[in-house]
């Protein structure tokens, strides 16, 4: 190893100025490689640099060469992998990582001890060398040959030091001087050599003549020390002059903190009698506002109120250790308690007068009358609502009172509010009605005395003709004879006008006690958290923790919020609205099934504007929960109208015509737009449509399958022509898929119509026809068909000479008549069927004529009668009749 490094030394690192250091043999690790060398060197110029250089033998010969250098201040990281056991693997951080496998440990630890060494004498920045031991991070170099060899370099490097300019000019003339010293080194040393003799001679002879001077110093440095002992003496009487000044300047000093010390505690007495006297002095007005304050006037509210905040700050407020124990405050205290106990009191008794006394001007003023409307409570709101502050005071001072105001004012309110709005629903079912109180027994509808019930009546009566016998409420088979019933138009729109005022009435009402209730009890609050109780004594501010509210002897959980108190008040001030609305919803259902469609729209409506306002307000929930009621009638509505068509009865002497519940369903479905045009509950109306249309599809083919005196087609074809008429004009996007199916249907059973009936005028020739088909399905050709017996062609002479021009419009007349007394006149669908049966007679005549020129070619046979005899048929019949 010394070989190889003289050897880069000479070749490689001595052209370059630099000086080797430390060397390692090492291969990249995990790659079968060649060796290479990892060198520390540095630099023989100043600035020292350092650096480590990779040196890798060339292929083509023996010599090396330098590969890659990296200077030392980029070395971030030198990672030795274990720092306990011998591992010649080690990694190198410079801009990436750099992983080694040295020959030998010893190798590895001696170059990573040099790059230590290095980096502590000329860069000192920071390297992080991980898993290495501490011995190696030592300032001496370890011992072995690189020691002899770069030690003696790196004692050089530090010896050496720069000639200056003089030393350099000195060196200049001495070897102008001495030409011979490059050829003879020798002679010059010796000449050197005699010039330093001389030279030491010179210092002693020097040293020894300056004894004179050294004795003459001796003696200056004995008197100086003379001089120095007097002045120690002159400091020391100074001294003790001095001492009995100090004595004084204590004396005076002590007295001086003495007095600053009276004067600090006198100031801070001061302060505490001036926070005192400030926080827990009461003004004499203010205690009289407190003790005879009228509670009656404004300004006697004002002063009572002014009074009561400041009688809080002065209990509130924070005394500091030590206040408590003085006599002085603790009377004070005790005036402070006994003025909020006598105002609590004074201030209850009166809010109590005051509950009853606005209640019974209330009362007065509230007189029955026949107006639809509710008597208004702002007036005593705005009595009310000057006491608001001092019903805060109460609520964080005295708890118990403030609950029992709140359960006194709740109590007779929900009375005063229990006869108004029974008195208004009542007024709202005689304006519905028509009658007094009997109209709440469900008796009788309006004036005209019609009855009111269930429907079970009409399941026995028969249809007939096309119309319907009244039942005793509305349904959709009553709705088909809509122009005898104009009454029931009126009668919906009167209770929808009703209805609608009804809840404009409540809806406010509500809303202004509500929010009365907010700002007088103060509710509006964020919510208590929960765990919080009346034991947690008073809050960071001194205030009373605000307690649940007692609403009628009901007490809610501590964790309940503000707004749960709200609606617990509301539940019992306005128990009665959400009996009165469900009542007042079944005597509308009971007057007539129908205006639970106006309720639907008008409830829902009203639910989704209470919602917007309040999601969790006390109107928000009441009338949601009725909106539940109305849905539920509603449905069974649609129910009831489904099981009257189910069990609908035909008569068997009669033609059945347009159904009722068909022309039923497209008078609902009238109304029902009607009503429900840009309404909130669109959705339960098309659900509703949809059973409704299924269960007319299901009972018109009941009904058609059972009809003994009209034929099954034209019960379908005509009703579902009707059905399909009015689905196309009302244009019910949700019924769009019923509509086809409608339209369809009418034309399945038009079309079976018209070939059931126009088998009969010709039925011998269809029936040689089919004959003639069943033997050409057998495989006759059809030219060979006239040599069959019974198809020949004198058999089909016979058969064509049975019908003459005129048997065939015989035939048709009656065919006409037919068809007149299948048909109603309601859908006027006859001129339909007959140009149908037109149509579809002159194919079968173009059919029969076809068959006739295929199998019976050249037999000069015809029809008796022509396509245009036909028409002139068809039409002279149509115009006759």
């Amino acid at each position: 190893m010394t070989a190889i490094k003289h050897a880069l030394q000479r070749d490689i690192f001595t052209p370059n100025d630099e000086r080797l250091l430390s060397i390692v043999n090492v291969c990249k690790a995990g790659k079968k490689k060649k060796n290479c060398f990892l060198c520390a060197t540095v630099t023989t110029e100043r600035p020292v640099q350092v650096k480590v250089v990779k040196v890798k033998k060339s292929d083509k010969g023996d010599f090396y060469k330098r590969q890659t250098a990296w200077e030392l201040r980029e070395l971030a990281v030198v990672d030795a992998k274990d720092a306990n056991k011998e591992n010649p693997e080690f990694d190198l951080h410079f801009e990436k990582v750099y992983k080694w496998v040295a020959s030998s440990t010893t190798e590895k630890n001696s170059f990573i001890s040099y790059i230590w060494k290095l980096n502590q004498r000329y860069l000192r920045k920071k390297i992080d060398f991980v898993n290495v031991s501490s011995q190696l991070l030592e300032e001496s170099v370890p011992s072995g040959e690189n020691q002899s060899v770069a030690g003696g370099d790196e004692e050089t490097l530090d010896d050496y030091q720069e000639l200056n300019t003089r030393e350099e000019q000195d060196i200049e003339i001495m070897m102008e001087g001495c030409e011979y010293a490059i050829s003879n080194a020798e002679a010059f040393a010796e000449k050197l050599s005699s010039e330093l003799q001389v030279l030491d001679g010179a210092n002693i002879q020097s040293i020894m003549a300056s004894e004179k001077q050294v004795n003459i110093l001796m003696q200056l440095l004995d008197e100086a020390l003379n001089e120095v002992d007097t002045i120690e003496g002159k400091l020391s009487s100074y001294e003790e002059m001095l001492q009995s000044v100090k004595e004084q300047m204590d004396q005076i000093s002590q007295s001086n903190h003495l007095i600053q010390l009276s004067n600090t505690n006198n100031v801070r007495l001061l302060d505490e009698i001036e926070f005192l006297v400030n926080h827990m002095d009461l003004s004499k007005g203010h205690i009289k506002a407190l003790q005879d304050g009228d509670l009656s006037s404004s300004k006697g509210i004002e002063a009572c109120t002014d009074a009561a905040e400041a009688l809080l700050q002065c209990m509130n407020i924070a005394l500091r250790p030590g206040h408590d124990k003085l006599h002085a405050v603790k009377q004070q205290q005790h005036l402070f308690n006994d003025l909020r106990e006598q105002f609590a009191r004074r201030l209850a008794n009166h809010l109590n007068n005051v509950f009853v006394h606005q209640g019974h001007d209330q009362s007065t003023t509230s007189a029955q009358h026949s107006e639809l409307s509710l008597p208004k409570h702002n007036p005593l709101h705005r009595d009310l609502l000057r006491y608001a502050k001092l019903m805060e005071w109460l609520k964080n001072t005295q708890h118990e009172k403030y609950e029992g105001l709140t359960g006194n004012y709740v109590d007779y309110i929900a009375r005063l509010y229990e006869r108004e709005i029974k008195d208004f629903f009542e007024v709202a079912k005689i304006k519905m009605t028509g009658t007094t109180k009997e109209g709440k027994k469900f008796g009788l509808h309006g004036s005209s005395g019609k009855l009111t019930g269930s429907t079970s009546s009409l399941n026995k009566l028969p249809i007939q003709g096309g119309g319907s016998r009244r039942s005793q409420s509305s349904s959709l088979l009553d709705m088909g004879n809509m122009s005898a019933s104009d009454l029931d138009v009126a009668d919906r729109t009167k209770f929808d006008k009703i209805f609608e005022q009804v809840l404009s009435e409540l809806e406010p009402l509500c809303l202004a006690e509500q929010d009365f209730i907010s700002k007088f009890f103060k509710l509006q609050q964020q919510p208590s958290m929960p765990g919080s109780t009346a034991a947690d004594g008073e809050e960071a501010d001194g205030a009373v923790p605000s307690r649940p509210v007692s609403v009628g002897g009901e007490r809610p959980q501590s964790a309940a919020s503000e707004k749960d108190l709200v609606r617990l008040m509301m539940n019992k001030i306005f128990h009665c609205i959400e009996v009165e609305l469900n009542n007042l919803i079944g005597l509308g259902d009971k007057i007539d099934s129908f205006n639970s469609l106006y309720m639907l729209v008008k409830m829902s409506h009203h639910v989704w504007t209470a919602e917007n306002v309040d999601p969790a307000s006390y109107l928000s929930t009441t009338l949601g929960n009725v909106l539940v009621t109305v849905k539920r009638n509603f449905d069974k509505c649609i129910s009831n109208q489904i099981k009257q068509m189910e069990e609908v009865k035909i008569s068997k002497k009669s033609k059945v015509g347009i159904l009722p519940f068909v022309t039923g369903i497209e008078q609902f479905a009238e109304l029902a737009e009607t009503i429900f045009r840009n309404a909130e509950r669109r959705g339960d109306l098309d659900k509703a449509y949809v059973k409704l249309i299924r269960a007319v599809y299901f009972n018109v083919e009941k009904v058609a399958n059972e009809s003994q005196k009209t034929p099954r087609d034209v019960v379908m074809m005509e009703n579902f022509h009707h059905i399909f008429s009015t689905l196309s004009r009302l244009k019910i996007s949700c019924l769009e898929t019923e509509r086809k199916e409608a339209k369809y249907k009418y034309t399945d059973h038009l079309q079976s119509y018209v070939i059931y009936s126009l088998g009969q005028p010709l039925e011998k020739l269809n029936h040689f026809f089919e004959g003639v088909e069943a033997r050409v399905a057998q495989g006759v050709r059809e030219e060979e068909v006239s040599y069959q017996l019974a198809f020949n062609k004198q058999e089909l002479r016979k058969v064509i000479k049975e019908y003459p021009g005129k048997e065939v419009k015989k035939g048709l007349d009656n065919l006409y008549k037919k068809v007149d007394k299948h048909l109603c006149e309601e859908e006027n669908l006859l001129q339909v069927v007959w140009h149908s049966m037109q149509d579809e007679f002159i194919r079968q005549y173009k059919h029969f004529v076809g068959l006739i020129g295929r199998c019976y070619p050249g037999s000069g046979i015809t029809m008796d009668f022509t396509i245009q005899d036909i028409l002139e048929y068809f039409s002279s019949i149509a115009q006759s009749h």
